[in-house]
């Protein structure tokens, strides 16, 4: 039988089995002896031990299309980035981290700014233009009015999507909106995973549909770049890329460096000034680490 892990804590691992349920599994001694330990996101083979109690192993892994470490989950087709408009106010450094992360895993985001209805039209647009050539996709939610929610359930369709953001931007109450109206099946789940009960501590997948899962994963306050060289920041900058060739060297950074295009097109307002002093930041901060 074969199954996708949701949830794993203490050693054991919730399987949701299509049609069937969810099964708590060990996983076999094998796996331990080869250092390999299953992920949330695993799609998994498991032999059944007891089909009354839902109990069985994990007996393979199947092959991963990816793995992320922070968080530590497997198989994600898109990450979901939540932060509010205002109460708190975006902390834009920390949202650059996360988008430089993902861009260097490979995994397509997609921001979303929550609590738009605190916010006026001014405040909403200037965040659109701050993030519009990022190279992600910006949407505007309201959990209290349900704006949005179509738009977003829309983008999460036939995907595994990891949602992340700081405490306090209205995560919870978005991803409780999602699960509103699923099948009697993925509200046992959420019962037996013991969704929305405290503040998410552990990665878990939440089954919308079938098809269609949100990995809710712990809420973040800071978020460090490790094994990460200084000189390729700028290439996970998506609105600096048009402008290299114009910079006077070659392999140029964008910071000390003079007829520098990418900083001319700051003076311009061409790129978001917020984005390019994010940027200096972390490249500061990389410049700091040691090499061993």
């Amino acid at each position: 039988m074969t199954g996708k892990i949701i949830k794993g804590i203490s050693g054991f691992y919730y399987v949701h089995v299509v049609e069937s349920g969810i099964y708590e599994c060990k996983a076999k001694g094998s796996f331990r002896n080869q250092n390999i330990k299953p992920l949330v996101g695993d799609n998994v083979d498991i032999d059944i031990i007891d089909e009354e109690g839902k109990k069985g192993n994990i007996t393979a892994i199947h092959e991963r299309t990816n793995q992320l470490l922070r968080p530590a989950v497997s198989n994600v087709d898109q990450a979901v980035v939540i932060f509010a408009v205002t109460k708190p106010a975006p902390n834009t450094n920390l949202l650059d981290r996360f988008l430089v992360f993902m861009e260097r895993e490979q995994v397509p985001t997609l921001i979303c700014f929550n609590k738009s209805d605190l916010a006026d039209d001014k405040e909403l647009e200037e965040l659109r233009r701050t993030y519009e050539n990022s190279g992600c996709r910006v949407i505007f939610t309201s959990a209290r009015d349900e704006k949005g929610l179509s738009e977003l359930q829309s983008l999460l369709e036939g995907k595994v999507s990891t949602v992340a953001g700081p405490s306090g931007v209205g995560k919870s109450s978005l991803i409780n909106l999602l699960q509103s109206g699923v099948s009697m099946e993925t509200g046992e789940i959420s019962k037996k995973i013991e969704r929305g009960k405290h503040t998410t501590r552990h990665s878990q997948l939440i089954p919308i549909k079938d098809d269609t899962y949100i990995m809710d994963t712990p809420g973040f306050s800071t978020l460090y770049l490790e094994n990460f060289e200084k000189e390729d920041l700028k290439e996970y900058y998506n609105e600096f890329q048009e402008y290299f060739r114009d910079c006077r060297f070659m392999g140029c950074n964008h910071m000390s460096e003079p007829d520098c295009a990418v900083k001319q097109a700051v003076e311009n307002g061409d790129i978001p000034k917020v984005r390019y002093e994010n940027y200096r930041t972390l490249f500061e901060e990389l410049s700091q680490v040691k090499k061993y």
